[in-house]
């Protein structure tokens, strides 16, 4: 199945139900008065969470979704009949943002989770709520109010525990195969991986921890350059970063500095997420003699001055891979244990990740508002009113 990320959808609430203007007449019952009853409640649209969606590719076939609107008054003080809420199924990891405004509306994080995300309009009131000692034929009502109209950008991202980056061709895809059941993409050229893919890496029976194969970052991804928005957001729900370096590139690039790109970036696109736990993988060891390979890895990690976690592998003949998963594996039980003993760790895991999202949304905010400046930019410059200073234009007559 296609793994579509991103969904753009218009959501409508329902028209709240006119109130009706009636009066009471019946036989025998003089001066009846009015009787007009209220309009409908009108429906609001919902997001739910379903576990077993995990790609928004339904929302491009169809994409407006409107909510019943309530039924007018009636006579008898009869009230309308109110229109019924829609609700409309997401897969749980799902982000909502007001396209409009860039206001985040909220996250589907669970499996039956409700999010409004389109409030119906209100009823509105037959003539029986006007009638009073000094007005006892009212002829006022109110009309029912329209609802919400809000244009949704949905974005999933990628429920993972592990997330991989670093720069194309670095064994992202290749790592990701020799550990799990997952088949990305693996080719000799760059960007191979055009879209996120998951694999549950198994550790021993009933151990399992879920990685993320992140298409490749290049220079510029955290100001919009090529997809970058799109793959860095999916590093914010992963609990862990492995920074996948190749030790001998083919275009003779430097290791040490591509580390550095992507740091920059990271820290670039949210500060937050460049705190994340972060370790250093040092793959591609088949390419080089052993005692090649170990000078390699070491200048790499001097000159980057690296105190964290260091693995050296081979991801294409799973060299060091099984220890590099069971070492993932210990560390997110130990982070799973902290936080369920502790209720402020796992609080503190909740800010950390809100912090991200609103530095995230922060960054492509100011990134759209650079695009639009740049277009009324060059909108003035490209100057075709042809006014009067069009046409002041020397001649020179050549004889």
């Amino acid at each position: 199945m296609q793994f579509l990320d991103e969904a753009r959808i218009t959501v409508i609430a329902g028209k709240g139900g006119n109130g009706c203007m009636s009066f009471r007449r019946e036989k025998y019952v003089p001066r009846g008065g009015p009787d007009g009853g209220d309009g409908g409640h009108a429906g609001s649209v919902y997001l739910i969470g379903d576990d077993s969606l995990n790609t928004l590719i339904d929302f491009r076939f169809q994409k407006h979704y409107r909510a019943q609107s309530g039924e007018s008054g009636r006579g008898g003080q009869c009230a309308g009949k109110a229109g019924e809420d829609l609700y409309v199924k997401v897969p749980v990891g799902t982000s909502i943002v007001d396209e409009d405004t860039l206001e985040v509306i909220g996250d589907i994080t669970e499996n039956g989770q409700l999010l409004l995300v389109a409030q119906g309009g209100h009823r509105g009131l037959g003539n029986i709520h006007f009638k009073s000692s000094t007005n006892r034929a009212p002829r006022q009502t109110t009309k029912g109010t329209e609802g919400e109209e809000r244009n949704l950008n949905l974005e999933m991202k990628v429920m993972a525990d592990v997330g991989l980056l670093g720069l194309p061709n670095a064994g992202k895809s290749t790592l990701i195969r020799s550990v799990s059941a997952a088949k990305p993409k693996v080719a000799d050229y760059p960007f191979t991986t055009l879209v996120p893919n998951l694999g549950v890496v198994k550790v021993g029976f009933h151990q399992h921890f879920v990685m993320a194969d992140i298409p490749g970052l290049i220079e510029g991804a955290s100001e919009g350059t090529g997809l970058g928005f799109k793959f860095l957001r999916h590093l914010t729900r992963c609990r862990l970063l492995l920074h996948v370096v190749d030790i001998e590139p083919v275009d003779q690039s430097d290791p040490v500095e591509s580390v550095r790109v992507i740091a920059k970036e990271l820290a670039s696109y949210s500060e937050t997420l460049a705190e994340r736990p972060r370790w250093l993988v040092l793959n591609k060891l088949d390419l080089m003699l052993d005692e090649d390979a170990d000078a390699a890895c070491e200048k790499i990690i001097s000159e980057l001055n690296w105190q964290g976690p260091v693995f050296r592998i081979s991801a294409i003949s799973n060299q060091g891979t099984e220890r590099l998963s069971q070492a993932i594996m210990t560390w997110l039980l130990e982070q799973r244990a902290l936080e369920a003993e502790n209720p402020d760790a796992a609080e503190a895991e909740q800010q950390i990740r809100s912090r991200m999202e609103n530095e995230a949304v922060a960054r492509v905010e100011a990134w759209l508002n650079r695009r639009h400046k740049r277009k009324e930019a060059e909108a003035e410059d490209d100057d075709d009113d042809y006014d009067d200073d069009d046409y002041d234009v020397a001649f020179e007559y050549v004889q």
